[in-house]
């Protein structure tokens, strides 16, 4: 491993998550084939793919939890991430609470697990969840919950301790829209306050409307980082043109390669924009009907970036899970 053992100081650090030509090897399988990856302090991030694509090996590398074959990482600075452990608040894609224990000793015992003494963890995880709306629950045992409220006792307990770096596998799996909704304005709340968040998903709704930056990950590889908005201008704006008529000089202002559907035109925004095709059509009399300009979905671009097969385990909008 390069790099010093020594954490830089927090105030010091443009990185909480780094990794450098990251590779891990499983038999003749390259889970992760080569991964660079910054994520800036404070940030919300995204690592975006579909299933096997090697999201949660990378996590558990940067996490320290197994070892790359080649590279190196640092985690808020630190070479050997396992050090800072008690900084980091982690919930894998595998959960699992002890049944029988009541929800505020579930994230008192999380707590404690990361250093935080039980009869604080208490009193912190009895206020998480009055914050939260679920005071009621606070005594209740986990097997009593239903599905949205023990993964979100599960997800107080990934933070009772006050990490500077939340990393979420897949944290969204299994939630209806409600929880999903809640789970996102817990995870702003945490950004809000300065905590950096690293989350892995294969729901692009969530990566598209949460984070600043994100790495789209197929095949081991990362295949585009960025921001959002920058992924999304990899494609050019989509236009809709709804006319009266259906032919006229101003035909040849349209596309040549332009879909066509009755009188309704869909088509690339042409480079040079759309005031000469406009022109056309007033000038043509086309007769109007509607006329929108739509910019490209971070799906499209998953899609142009990734490819379809990539594609096909992704979930373009919310999950409709029952997790309630």
């Amino acid at each position: 491993m390069n790099g010093v053992s020594d954490p830089v100081s927090p105030n010091h650090l443009s990185y909480a998550v780094e990794g450098h030509g990251l590779v891990k090897r499983f038999g003749d399988f390259h889970a992760v084939d080569g991964i660079d990856i910054a994520v800036p302090v404070g940030s919300i991030y995204g690592i975006l793919g579909p299933n096997g694509a090697g999201k949660t090996t990378l996590l558990r590398m940067l996490l320290g939890i197994i070892d790359p074959d080649g590279g190196h990482r640092r985690l808020l600075g630190e070479a050997q991430p396992l050090k800072l452990a008690r900084a980091i608040g982690y919930l894998p894609e595998e959960r699992g609470l002890y049944p029988a224990m009541k929800a505020v000793e579930a994230i008192a015992f999380m707590g404690a697990l990361r250093g935080l003494p039980l009869r604080e963890g208490r009193r912190r995880g009895r206020a998480l969840l009055e914050d939260h709306g679920l005071g009621e629950a606070a005594d209740k045992p986990v097997r009593a919950l239903s599905k949205g409220m023990a993964q979100t006792v599960q997800l107080l307990g990934t933070i009772v301790h006050a990490p500077r770096l939340i990393v979420l596998d897949e944290p969204f799996s299994g939630l209806d829209a409600i929880n999903q909704g809640k789970l996102e304005a817990l995870i702003r709340r945490q950004a809000a306050d300065g905590v950096t968040i690293l989350f892995s998903t294969h729901v692009i709704a969530h990566a598209e409307r949460l984070c600043e930056r994100i790495a789209i990950v197929a095949g081991g590889r990362i295949r585009f980082e960025g921001s959002v908005g920058a992924a999304r201008d990899r494609l050019r704006p989509q236009v809709r043109l709804e006319t009266r008529r259906s032919d006229g000089p101003w035909r040849a202002a349209v596309p040549a390669d332009a879909l066509v559907e009755g009188n309704v035109w869909s088509f690339p925004l042409p480079l040079d924009g759309i005031e000469p095709l406009l022109k056309a059509l007033v000038d043509g009399d086309a007769g109007i009907e509607s006329l929108s300009i739509e910019r490209p979905g971070l799906h499209d671009a998953f899609v142009a970036i990734a490819g379809a097969e990539a594609a096909r385990d992704m979930v373009p909008a919310i999950d409709e899970e029952d997790g309630a």
